[in-house]
């Protein structure tokens, strides 16, 4: 008889909805990964990468060339110096990279905090490594964090903390003031911070970026994730990195070189010389923005409430004025009945709170969008 590991774990809620959607040949805005094609000029590097026989195992922290202008990016928009030979590792995705950070720097007892709602990776990768996720909830309706109630959980036994900035799922970013209250927080403590940063180019409204990698004094206790497959709408690519103080970088890589030992070679290669055009990530804030407005806009005038989403290219929406059914059953009944999937906003907590918002995935096609808003106007007439 096997004993699991994660007992309570089952299918993620975005294999569940997707599969749902292509069931009820819904539109599908429930995972996050776009519609529209990528770049074929990058296409045609990994090609030409392929071609050029740089098939077989990369350096196991990634290719120099791929580190060496991660460097210099981050160096560029955040003033922040990492060695590209000790302090940055290529991985094959993000999560990849947030469960070897974990595994690397927790042990038994230690506990992290860990703000919901929350993207589903953390806690188990958490559990699996025999510390305690101390889950803490961000306050609506804005979905911010609590810094007075963060001190209070704070002890002796609290080794991490993860953030994400922009947030999945709820679009919030971290602002100035949350960074100065963070520095206060874990001033004295032996807390080392885990940022998730993938969406760091997906910024609106002429807001920047609060990398932790700006703030030495925190940059050296952090550990930095982000993702070449949100930066490029390649998810299926799984190509990511990390960046950290080589003394943790050091940790992070043993666990590393035995859960994938590299990423996969040509992409990171192609990847590489794709950079050097800076529009390419520079200009995705653009992008999105355009396209979670033109969502957004066709919904004005509806019952259904927009809750501010300031990164990401994902988008909450209340629909208490619609129905009061609970969001798993109702995102259920708009898939089944009216073609269109989303994310409860529930199942992003642990204990399954009482929810009236759903999480849309926009980074989608403006057909697909277009067609999407009609079919939620659609639904509000029928409740």
């Amino acid at each position: 008889m096997i004993r699991s590991k994660l007992p309570s774990v089952g299918t993620t809620i975005f294999s569940i909805m997707s599969e749902m959607a292509n069931e009820y040949n819904a539109i599908n805005l429930s995972q996050g990964f776009p519609d529209f094609d990528i770049s074929h000029k990058l296409i045609n590097l990994v090609s030409d990468y392929m071609k050029k026989g740089y098939n077989q195992y990369s350096p196991m922290p990634g290719v120099m060339p791929l580190r060496e202008i991660i460097a210099q990016k981050t160096e560029e928009l955040y003033g922040a110096i990492y060695n590209p030979e000790t302090e940055i590792t290529v991985t094959a995705g993000a999560t990849q990279a947030l469960y070897s950070i974990i595994s690397a720097l927790i042990r038994e007892n230690d506990e992290v905090i860990v703000f919901e709602p929350a993207y589903d990776s953390y806690v188990p990768a958490i559990k699996m490594n025999g510390g305690r996720a101390v889950q803490i909830k961000l306050k609506a309706p804005d979905y911010r964090i609590d810094w007075s109630e963060v001190n209070r959980f704070v002890n002796s036994n609290t080794k991490m903390m993860i953030l994400n900035t922009p947030h999945n799922p709820t679009g919030t970013i971290l602002s100035n003031d949350d960074i100065e209250k963070l520095k206060k927080v874990i001033t004295g403590t032996n807390i080392t911070i885990l940022s998730d940063e993938v969406y760091e180019h997906i910024i609106f409204d002429g807001n920047q970026h609060n990398s932790i990698a700006k703030y030495p004094e925190l940059a050296k206790r952090s550990v930095i994730v982000s993702s070449f497959g949100k930066t490029f709408h390649a998810t299926g690519w799984k190509l990511g990195y990390c960046l950290a103080p080589e003394q943790i970088m050091k940790e992070v890589r043993k666990i590393h070189q035995f859960m994938v030992y590299c990423a996969n070679t040509p992409i990171q290669y192609a990847v590489a010389e794709f950079l050097q055009n800076k529009e390419e990530y520079l200009g995705l804030g653009d992008l999105y923005q355009e396209k979670r407005d033109l969502f957004n806009n066709m919904l004005k005038g509806s019952k259904y409430e927009i809750i501010p989403s300031k990164g990401t290219y994902f988008q909450a929406i209340d629909y208490s004025k619609i129905t009061d059914m609970q969001d798993k059953d109702f995102a259920i009944e708009l898939t089944q009945k009216h073609g269109i999937a989303s994310i409860p906003m529930s199942v992003f907590y642990h204990d399954k709170i009482k929810s009236n918002t759903l999480r849309f995935c926009f980074a989608k096609s403006r057909d697909t969008l277009e067609k999407a808003a009609e079919r939620l106007l659609k639904a509000e007439k029928s409740y």
